[in-house]
């Protein structure tokens, strides 16, 4: 199902540009949900979205009366509020392990995904940044090779946070040798899905052209 940009009760405020929007729109791509999407550029907000989000930044996800400002509160939200595909495992255990990949991904992944996408980061942070990235994924690639989605026969929020940082290694002056074939499959299997596909802006789609 793809993700119905209109007027809804729904309004998402997004980044086209940055990893961390990405990884909503994939899941409001994935639960097929009516979401008005309102691409903003982040050197000029909108004073609607500071009079709703005390850190006035991106994303903000409003629902009704809701508004929420954390990506991945965002994303445990919409699967929560849409259960169809779930994107949690029901179990207690496995969610647990789930939202520790997730935090794990941020901190090893994401951190090092920021200093290299800011623009005032200087070079040689930025190749220290692109080079620990690098290292870091191809030290799990026998992972990836186990199952089809990241450590799951399913797929979950683990893959919407892992495929906005794969789809921007080309982007980020990343490239993986063939010791990483097994990432590249499992990103060439995350990228092949609708709901991908659907939830890339213009920007992102440009990123791979």
């Amino acid at each position: 199902m793809a993700v119905v940009a209109k007027k809804s009760s729904m309004i998402f405020f997004s980044d086209p540009a940055d990893h961390y929007c990405h990884r909503v729109r994939i899941v409001l791509a994935e639960k097929g949900v009516a979401v008005d999407i309102q691409n903003v550029n982040p050197d000029n907000l909108p004073q609607e979205l500071s009079d709703m989000n005390p850190y006035n930044t991106l994303p903000t996800l409003v629902d009704r009366e809701l508004v929420l400002y954390e990506p991945n509160v965002m994303m445990e939200y919409l699967d929560e509020r849409f259960p169809h595909p779930p994107l949690l495992p029901v179990y207690p255990v496995s969610r647990a392990q789930n939202r520790l990949m997730m935090h794990r991904i941020q901190k090893d992944w994401c951190a090092l995904v920021d200093i290299i996408v800011n623009p005032n980061t200087k070079e040689t942070p930025a190749n220290r940044a692109r080079k620990e990235l690098r290292e870091s994924l191809l030290a799990i690639a026998p992972i990836f090779a186990e199952k089809p989605y990241f450590m799951s026969d399913e797929f979950t929020l683990v893959d919407c946070c892992v495929a906005p940082i794969l789809w921007r290694l080309p982007a980020m002056g990343i490239e993986l040798p063939k010791q990483g074939k097994a990432i590249l499959q499992y990103a060439e299997r995350l990228f092949a899905r609708e709901s991908f596909q659907e939830s890339l802006s213009e920007i992102e789609k440009e990123m791979r052209e």
